[in-house]
């Protein structure tokens, strides 16, 4: 039995049930094994555009994508004449299928498994960040789950002509192996995924972003440096090393406190012993131009005063069986329940309370995946379902509640710092960070080829910890020009920051207290001056760069919310025609008119790098390229960057 309406066409297949929709300029599938269809929008929680739509007995076609429903039901997807992707198909003896489900004993939710034929030389881009995976997709199999410094976006762009979105945050596997393409979520209560497809990367991109939200602007005022190191204990180290900045003339945007400024996790205020008037210390810094972020986990222990208040009404994580929490860090904790609006709107109450009284409006969403001492998702349960079938989403229900309770409060130019993501996150004024990464040059190439597939994941405000988050020895040589060549790539990124835990440790304040300001131990000095003169005269004479650059920044971010291309944009994306550019893993254009080459090889004073068809100048010098390699001289305080002309 097939119905038929202006959008959608919905099929019944014995008692499997599935809708092809048009949607946007691209079309949804969602998919049953049995019972009704749920209306559960996930990422697809904004009404599409209104495109035209032809829809027959067996077709669906919507801008430059249509979807074939083949005899036995299975789903081939086309522009135009040229084929895109397709639905696995099994000779009859195998007993196979392309869409498979397997009930769940005792739950409504069900294993469900969508297989596609793999298409021979094809690239594939996107999906997030991944540590070991490599910048080409194909061959490799990914993990859908939120863990620190690994970032579930399940959305694919292949070299092909589509952008395909997995529609689910449940957890589960992909794999784009040679012999198959396949999605999994290992519990889900609907099969749902949409794909789009356009002439060119861009429009398929900018199709995506239609669907799923334009990002939040990032704010020209924030463009700038932000100063952060694990850790700033007190309210004297933040405000001198503000005022050391000044003293120099160096221009300071942000400067950020990080955690257990707290008495408990979960408090969320501050530690009065070594914060008496944060009052004065907001006041000053916004009198020397600089504006404060603090640190706010999702974590509450028991002996936190907020506890009780969250336990009571229901807004905490719940585990199915054991104990009652759910991470082990400095003390046993639980995480408050981002799904739900009203723990959400509770836990903003909190956040204007001890720290908007001050004036203070940025925040810093650490441990947002939220990150499980064990990663058993069936022994988690949220508002909405199990973290099985719904944990990927929380980082962006996350980010909601600071960016619901600042749009209430009026608060300009939000932007907070979100350590993961998922679809449609950027609405939610957050810039996302890759994590606790090591601070080696092997890393800083892994971070270059992540940045990219975050961007076109349709993650457009992207950074990393400058340096690396630990591992960095200030005196020690190889470190200190790792952070040169970091930090002059990090002046091509959306924001620029400064973070890491750096060697030597400089431990605690205070001895035998278990809580609060004095508890936790700090890292070296992470400023500006504090890795040598020589450094210092490089890392000052980039910041001035990043001032120049400004402007440029903020149309290149303008763009970036009205079309959804990154700042940071893959090669591809500029020339997409050009084959080398789709496996170019170690440069990127930032913006329309800047190549940038960063330099990931410890002593390395020269890189190979490829300048597509054009004219591009370097320091006054102009190349004229055909599509070629060159050797660009990269001297330790210049990294190769070339301007389109």
């Amino acid at each position: 039995m097939r119905q038929i309406t202006e959008t959608s066409l919905t099929m019944n297949h014995g008692t499997e049930t599935v809708r092809v929709e048009a949607w946007g300029r691209g079309i949804r599938v969602r998919a049953v094994p049995v019972g009704e269809m749920p209306d559960k929008p996930w990422a697809l929680d904004l009404t599409p555009p209104a495109v035209p739509a032809v829809v027959t007995e067996n077709s669906v076609e919507v801008g430059d994508i249509r979807c074939q429903v083949e005899w036995d039901g299975r789903l081939r997807f086309f522009s135009g004449e040229k084929l895109l992707l397709e639905e696995q198909s099994y000779p009859w003896a195998l007993h196979e299928r392309a869409r498979c489900y397997k009930m769940r004993a005792g739950s409504p939710s069900f294993e469900a498994t969508v297989k596609f034929e793999p298409q021979d030389g094809e690239v594939l881009h996107g999906m997030g960040q991944y540590r070991n995976a490599r910048y080409n997709l194909k061959g490799c199999t990914l993990e859908m789950a939120q863990r620190n410094s690994q970032i579930t976006v399940p959305f694919l762009l292949s070299s092909r002509g589509y952008g395909f979105l997995w529609n689910n945050p449940a957890i589960g596997r992909a794999s784009f192996a040679e012999n198959v393409t396949e999605w999994k979520a290992e519990a889900t209560s609907c099969v749902d995924y949409w794909v789009t497809a356009a002439p060119t990367p861009t429009g398929i991109l900018a199709n995506y972003t239609d669907v799923t939200g334009h990002a939040s602007p990032l704010p020209e005022s924030l463009m700038g440096l932000w100063q952060c190191k694990l850790r700033y204990r007190t309210q004297d180290e933040v405000l001198e090393v503000a005022r050391e900045y000044k003293r120099r003339g160096l221009p300071l945007d942000v400067i950020v406190i990080d955690f257990f400024h707290w008495d408990y996790q979960g408090d969320w205020s501050f530690d009065p012993e070594y914060w008496p008037d944060p009052g004065a210390m907001v006041k000053e810094l916004k009198e020397m131009g600089v504006r404060l972020m603090v640190s706010v986990w999702p974590t509450i222990e028991q002996r936190s005063k907020n506890f009780r208040r969250f336990e009571e009404n229901g807004y905490l994580v719940k585990t199915e069986r054991g104990l009652p929490y759910q991470m082990n860090f400095l003390a046993q904790t639980c995480f408050y329940d981002a799904t739900n609006p009203a723990a959400r709107e509770f836990a903003y109450s909190i956040l204007r309370e001890n720290y908007g009284q001050y004036g203070i409006d940025m925040f810093w969403l650490d441990e947002a995946e939220p990150e499980y001492s064990v990663n058993d998702y069936d022994h988690y349960r949220h508002f909405i379902g199990s973290s099985l079938e719904v944990g990927n989403i929380y980082p962006r229900m996350h980010a909601m509640m600071t960016y619901d309770g600042q749009k209430a409060d009026g608060v300009p130019d939000i932007l907070n710092l979100l350590r993961c993501a998922w679809v449609g996150t950027p609405r939610f004024g957050a810039i996302v960070w890759s994590g606790d990464v090591e601070s080696s040059f092997r890393e800083m190439k892994v971070q270059l080829s992540n940045g990219l597939n975050m961007g076109v994941a349709g993650i457009p405000w992207w950074i990393s910890d400058t340096g690396g988050f630990y591992g960095g020895n200030i005196e020690d040589p190889v470190f200190r020009e790792l952070l040169v060549r970091w930090y002059e790539w990090a002046v091509y990124m959306p924001v620029l920051r400064m973070h890491g835990d750096r060697a030597p440790n400089l431990g605690t304040l205070s001895h035998g207290v278990d809580h609060g300001g004095g508890y936790c131990s700090s890292g070296s000095p992470n400023e500006l001056w504090s890795y040598g003169e020589e450094v210092y005269e490089i890392l000052k004479k980039y910041l001035f760069i990043r001032g120049d650059l400004k402007p440029y920044l903020k149309k290149t971010a303008d763009e970036a919310v009205e079309t959804g291309l990154p700042v940071m944009r893959a090669m591809y994306l500029a020339y997409p025609d050009d084959p080398v550019c789709w496996t170019l893993s170690d440069q990127y254009m930032f913006g329309a008119d800047y190549l940038v080459a960063p330099v990931t090889d410890y002593g390395a004073r020269e890189r190979r790098v490829y300048l597509p068809a054009g004219k591009w100048e370097r320091g006054g010098a102009l190349i004229e390229s055909a599509g070629e390699w060159i050797t660009a001289p990269a001297p330790l305080d210049d990294m190769p960057v070339y301007k389109r002309v």
